[in-house]
């Protein structure tokens, strides 16, 4: 079952679980709070956020990238509940799969410094966006540095390319796919799998509900650790808890 080629079944796992990060695993948004807070504001920021979805070249923030992971470290926290998650799907060889729209450097950086630990990343991977040099500057030099993107996709990075070779997989060799987001930007990936989990209170819910797409919906990482606990040892299905969730509705 396990192949070079698809890395994340490499240890015959029953679950997988991919996931957003920025307001999904942390409280905050760290592309959010960057640009309210050294870039150029909460209001400009709220009022070009389509224009920086569409056109991805309006993100712009002052102090160099050094400067900004300190930042965020500072003022970044995980969902209260979010580390007994990751301990649990060590334990029980669940690999957890960041596919974010933000920046993989400041994702490593809040992990490693969040969790106490850099994550194992056979345990913990994380595919986003990177960071380059912007007109030839040291990066951690005022306004030098911008994201560099993981592909052209109206995101920035088409979050459901990493999932897709999972859920084509033989039924007999596909491991059940769970995804747990808050934005638009997760509604491509999450189609791609059994069972999302969709923050209480975000737009991604009415979203879901206009495609169909079975979801429930969570306020923390406490919910969504014992919905898998319970799907991993075969007390529930991804199809039982959405009917459940719909139900609750």
């Amino acid at each position: 079952m396990g192949s070079t080629e698809l890395p994340y079944i490499a240890t015959n796992p029953k679950i997988i679980f991919f996931t957003d990060f920025d307001g999904t695993i942390t409280l905050k948004d760290s592309n959010d709070y960057l640009t309210d807070n050294l870039g150029y504001g909460y209001t400009k920021r709220r009022q070009g956020n389509e224009d920086v979805l569409s056109g991805k070249a309006t993100f712009s923030v002052k102090p160099g990238f050094d400067e900004c992971i300190q930042v965020l470290k500072e003022n970044m926290q995980l969902d209260p509940y979010f580390t007994e998650f990751y301990y649990w799907a060590k334990e029980n060889n669940v690999p957890i799969v960041v596919v974010s729209s933000g920046m993989r450097p400041i994702i490593s950086a809040l992990f490693e410094v969040l969790l106490g630990h850099k994550p194992d990343p056979k345990h913990l991977a994380i595919v986003a966006n990177d960071v380059e040099s912007r007109d030839g500057k040291d990066i951690n030099s005022p306004g030098g540095w911008q994201i560099k993107y993981h592909d052209d996709s109206h995101f920035g990075h088409d979050k459901s390319l990493e999932i897709k070779p999972y859920a084509a997989l033989p039924a007999d060799k596909r491991p059940t796919l769970l995804y747990a987001g808050d934005g638009v930007s997760d509604l491509s990936a999450a189609a791609e799998t059994d069972l999302l989990f969709a923050k209480k209170g975000h737009d991604l819910i009415k979203y879901c509900e206009r495609e169909g797409m079975p979801f429930t919906i969570f306020e923390d990482w406490s919910t969504i650790l014992a919905t898998t606990k319970d799907i991993h040892s075969g007390k529930t299905s991804p199809k039982k808890v959405a009917e459940e969730g719909l139900e609750k509705r």
